[in-house]
């Protein structure tokens, strides 16, 4: 059993944590009563956290509007994890270009304990298309990002998965025999799986020692995105992934920068 002042300290950090998620991209200026009422503490409890975070510079108040908004230590943070050479950073050229070739969302995630991490993002061009956020984590064993990165992982991964989401009987042999089959096709497929309306393609991407360490993904309506459309663009996605496993795979030393061509 932790201590009292453990358990207190622990609160704390979860609470000032909570008011930081608080703050979104469409959200970004929030005032005291509203942060309060989202992460459901009092006002003055929620004043003395803000209080706190604003002395080591997590948010700032904007004393025209008397609002808090984040601050700007958070970009030294986020520089720590884009850092040069980094996959999230390399990849969005291709990402880029693999959305201008397909027209659709393109996403790149990375395996999180039992979740998959969105580290990058190239949204559709399309007035109806997939709505993604960098950062944000869903379970693996949902969605083919998810399940290509588990498909990929040591079968041992895949019975911690099955445990930690009580994934039993006809639906753990049903994610088993996708997995296997994904492993076998070097690609996923969803459709309405995750989200409604929306479908998905994923494939692996590699680093120099052949382990999966992120799964490229386009996504779009199924209005849209059909599993016709999805296959045929399917060379197209792992010609992109096979570029980023070589750029993973080549010396960071002296880098040679390749043409996705060059793998097609």
């Amino acid at each position: 059993m932790q201590p009292e002042g453990t358990r207190t300290t622990v609160r704390a950090v979860e609470r000032a944590l909570d008011i930081l998620l608080c703050f979104t991209q469409s959200q970004a200026e929030l005032s005291l009563s509203t942060i309060a009422k989202r992460v459901g503490l009092h006002k003055s409890t929620t004043h003395r956290l803000l209080a706190s975070l604003q002395s080591k510079g997590f948010v700032r108040r904007v004393e025209s509007t008397d609002k808090y908004v984040l601050g700007w230590i958070l970009l030294e943070l986020v520089s720590g994890v884009y850092h040069h050479g980094d996959l999230a950073v390399f990849a969005l050229p291709e990402m880029t270009r693999l959305r201008d070739i397909t027209g659709e969302t393109v996403s790149l995630s990375i395996k999180s304990g039992a979740e998959r991490l969105r580290i990058q993002a190239v949204e559709s061009k399309e007035p109806i298309r997939s709505v993604v956020s960098i950062g944000k984590s869903y379970p693996l064993h949902f969605g083919a990002s998810g399940k290509v990165l588990l498909a990929f992982s040591p079968v041992g991964e895949w019975e911690e998965v099955f445990r930690s989401t009580k994934l039993t009987g006809e639906e753990a042999e049903t994610l088993r025999h996708q997995l296997h089959t994904i492993r076998t096709e070097g690609f996923g497929i969803s459709s309405q799986e995750r989200d409604v309306d929306a479908a998905s393609i994923a494939v692996p991407v590699f680093d120099g020692d052949d382990d999966c360490v992120a799964s490229l993904s386009i996504s779009g309506p199924v209005s849209r995105f059909t599993k016709d459309k999805m296959k045929e663009h399917i060379e197209t996605l792992r010609a992109s992934a096979h570029w980023m496993s070589r750029r993973l795979s080549q010396d960071t030393a002296n880098p040679r920068q390749m043409n996705p061509k060059e793998v097609e």
